[in-house]
């Protein structure tokens, strides 16, 4: 249409149009609306695609609950003056209306509904073993334990569920029991001589939230059976009463316990970065602490001639023999020190007194004799179990003899004493690694040896 022909209100109408396309045009509208539907059609052809599911490792954050029972760590508050300066506190409390538990509580149905022959088997092998106090430890004989020592194959029994890394004998003369300790905080115990028909003879105790690192039972006092954790409790299994009793709540791990020959009223127990304490059943407490070690004790042993000896292990790659009538509370000053290059995770006395065998991660078993313990010497022995099997404990047998250990082959392995030498005990029915050992205080040739997968191998003789 010529322009000549628009009439007055078409060329108004062109003319706004032009000064409105040269507003646009300025503030660059048109750009920015391009870009926002551009946008826009992006964002719905994403939510529109399928989502490829990827499983994640991080967890959703929760809001903490509200905790009436916190510890000092949990509460940004430093430790106690009596703990130690440094080591990994446990991760979290033990739920406080577990502090006192009876048996039954504790007791997880497996096989049987019941633990009622269990009880009765401990109570009355006690009574008896309170009887025979005076006997002596069967000891001596024919007995060679590289040739004689055997494995039956009804001597294997699954006891817990998880790696153990506490086992020991109940202190009877004529009834066989087993107490393991696993990683779980199960306590399971073995009856050995139950009835063949009436059970299998396992039951099983859960009084701790973390792994269980000692087992103490006294020989005077077969049914109080100690245990120690990494949650920081030490319980009493008191099986007269029908109890497990918590006697002492740290905010760090306690890694061993033991006690004296000679006391049945006092616990010597390993807590923190190197600290021993002493809890007195008279007074319920703590009545003593003493700085041993740089770092963590892992084992507690007394000389059985000499019960004013104790003989430490640590994580700092020393054993010790300390005199209990001198010791100091700060820089105490040890008898003997047995030096490794790596860790050190046992150091036991032998049965009479005489020497100490120590074992190390640096592949060494180390045994000090003579008057004072001055004669040291190394045996080669692979100690390298790695982080899931517990690490290898040499123990003494039932006299000077002879040192038991675990194999990475599936085996027991048998040291000399005399000669350092090593045999290795094998039999087909060891379908795993035995890493923590136990022999029976008082009848020649029983061994068991405990694995990762909550096995028991108990060894006899033939």
């Amino acid at each position: 249409m010529a322009t000549a022909a628009m009439t007055d209100y078409e060329r108004l109408r062109l003319e706004n149009i032009r000064r409105n396309d040269e507003m646009i045009a300025s503030l660059m509208i048109r750009s920015k609306a391009s870009d926002l539907a551009t946008s826009l059609k992006r964002s719905a052809a994403t939510q529109n695609k399928p989502k490829k599911v990827e499983k994640s490792t991080k967890k959703p954050r929760v809001q903490d609950p509200v905790v009436v029972r916190r510890s000092l760590r949990h509460r940004g508050l430093p430790p106690e003056p009596t703990q130690p300066k440094s080591e990994t506190p446990r991760d979290r409390d033990f739920p406080a209306e577990r502090e006192q538990l009876l048996i039954g509580d504790a007791f997880v149905v497996g096989s049987e509904s019941t633990d009622r022959n269990l009880v009765g088997a401990i109570l009355s092998a006690s009574e008896r073993a309170s009887l025979d106090l005076a006997k002596e430890k069967e000891v001596g004989g024919l007995f060679d334990p590289k040739r004689d020592l055997m494995l039956r194959e009804e001597n294997v029994k699954k006891v817990v569920e998880g790696r153990i890394l506490s086992v020991r004998f109940l202190p009877f003369w004529d009834r066989t029991v087993i107490v393991a300790g696993d990683k779980l905080g199960n306590v399971g115990f073995w009856d050995v001589d139950v009835e063949e028909g009436d059970s299998d003879g396992v039951y099983v105790y859960v009084p701790h939230s973390g792994p269980v690192s000692g087992i103490s039972v006294h020989p005077f006092s077969p049914a109080k059976i100690f245990t120690c954790s990494y949650d920081g409790l030490i319980r009493l299994m008191d099986v007269q009463d029908g109890t497990f009793n918590m006697i002492h709540s740290s905010d760090y791990l306690i890694y061993s316990i033991c006690q004296s020959p000679v006391n049945t009223s006092t616990i010597y127990f390993a807590e923190g970065a190197g600290e021993l304490k002493l809890w007195d059943e008279r007074t319920g407490r703590v009545s003593h602490t003493w700085d041993l070690h740089e770092k963590r004790i892992n084992t507690i042993d007394f000389n059985p001639e000499n019960p004013n000896m104790m003989a430490t292990s640590s994580r700092d790659g020393m054993a010790r023999i300390w005199d209990l009538r001198v010791l100091k509370k700060h820089q105490p000053d040890s008898l003997k020190t047995v030096k490794h290059r790596c860790a050190v995770h046992s150091a036991y006395f032998s049965p009479g007194g005489l020497q100490l065998a120590t074992t190390s991660y640096d592949d060494t078993v180390g045994i000090a004799s003579g008057v004072n313990f001055d004669d040291q010497s190394l045996v080669k022995h692979d100690n390298q179990t790695g982080r899931w099997i517990s690490s290898f404990r040499a123990i003494w047998g039932w006299d000077d003899s002879h040192i038991f250990l675990g194999n990475m082959k599936r085996a027991v392995d048998i040291i000399s004493a005399n000669s350092r030498t090593t045999t290795s005990v094998f039999s087909e029915y060891m379908t795993s690694i035995g890493c923590r050992l136990a022999a029976h205080p008082h009848t020649l040739g029983k061994l068991a040896s405990a694995t990762a997968g909550g096995k028991v191998f108990y060894w006899t003789r033939t």
